[in-house]
């Protein structure tokens, strides 16, 4: 009797743009929120940008959009001492990271929304775009402003690429890496390449809208705060998200998109690049009718 052979299943990866990996000038990131989980990842993208200077990579440029100011219920929770009340979050933390690092990195003393946009499109102009905001509707809009980015600039320098978004809850929290186009991946052998990676927007969109509370009302004081978000959600979001971007950067390749943290469990579910992120992107078959 003949047996079969089993096909071997090949991995499926997403093959990082080449222009981050060898680039001639700093990949522009644009960070949007300097909050609980924003000011923590800025410092770990100094971390980051030293290292990869330190491999001969051009490293990283940030922009910090925030136009929030330090107040009381920001201290402990967030990375701001108390001679910092009253300035911008923005302001607060680049500086310090500037002076720390010896970057020359930027605060935008606005919201990233479609009216700083259109008063300097230049600020739309960045390889990485990473938002760390606490509502869904600003997503939206930062998904809608990504995705009208016009194609007769498809070839300009730091055309917008990719798009982290972070998310999280009181005791859980997620991390999901985009594509904002079609990047072209090598044929391969050893792996199934896919090309895009679906906007958080796209695939979890019914959930944020579900998510969304009603409650925007800001904190009076730490413990007000420390009701709403566990102390150590944002850093421990930063970190994991911070080493899948890390991952972008050294090993060109991803198995993983993302990340679901439940820190009360101290569990960690990866969101695999697989063939559902093809799928996605792909118009629903038409149904079938059943005959009469």
């Amino acid at each position: 009797m003949r047996t079969q052979k089993i096909k071997a299943v090949k991995p499926t990866v997403h093959i990082v743009e080449k222009v981050l990996l060898n680039p001639y000038n700093p990949i522009v990131v644009n960070l949007i929120g300097a909050g609980g989980t924003g000011s923590q990842l800025l410092t770990a993208l100094g971390r980051m940008n030293h290292a990869l200077i330190e491999l001969h990579h051009p490293g990283l440029m940030v922009r910090l959009f925030d136009d929030d100011k330090v107040e009381p219920a920001n201290l402990g929770r967030q990375l701001f001492p108390s001679a910092d009340l009253g300035m911008y979050k923005a302001v607060s933390l680049i500086n310090r990271i500037n002076l720390f690092f010896g970057t020359n990195w930027k605060a935008v003393t606005d919201k990233y929304n479609r009216q700083t946009i259109l008063a300097d499109p230049e600020l739309k102009m960045a390889e990485i775009t990473i938002s760390c905001v606490d509502t869904v509707s600003a997503r939206f809009e930062i998904a809608d402003l990504l995705m009208e980015f016009d194609n007769r600039m498809s070839y300009t320098r730091n055309r917008p690429l990719y798009w982290m978004d972070f998310g999280n809850s009181k005791y859980t929290g997620q991390v999901v890496l985009a594509t904002l186009k079609n990047i072209t991946q090598p044929e391969s052998k050893k792996f199934e390449v896919v090309d895009s990676l679906p906007l958080v927007t796209e695939e979890f969109g019914e959930l944020l809208r579900k998510a969304e509370t009603t409650d925007n009302t800001p904190s009076c004081s730490l413990a007000d705060a420390l009701g709403k978000q566990d102390l150590f959600i944002n850093s421990a979001l930063a970190n994991l998200g911070a080493s899948l971007l890390w991952q972008l950067f050294r090993e060109g390749m991803l198995v993983n998109r993302g990340f679901f943290l439940n820190l009360k469990d101290f569990r960690t579910t990866p969101i695999k690049v697989n063939a559902v992120a093809k799928e996605i992107t792909m118009p629903p078959k038409p149904r079938q009718r059943k005959a009469a």
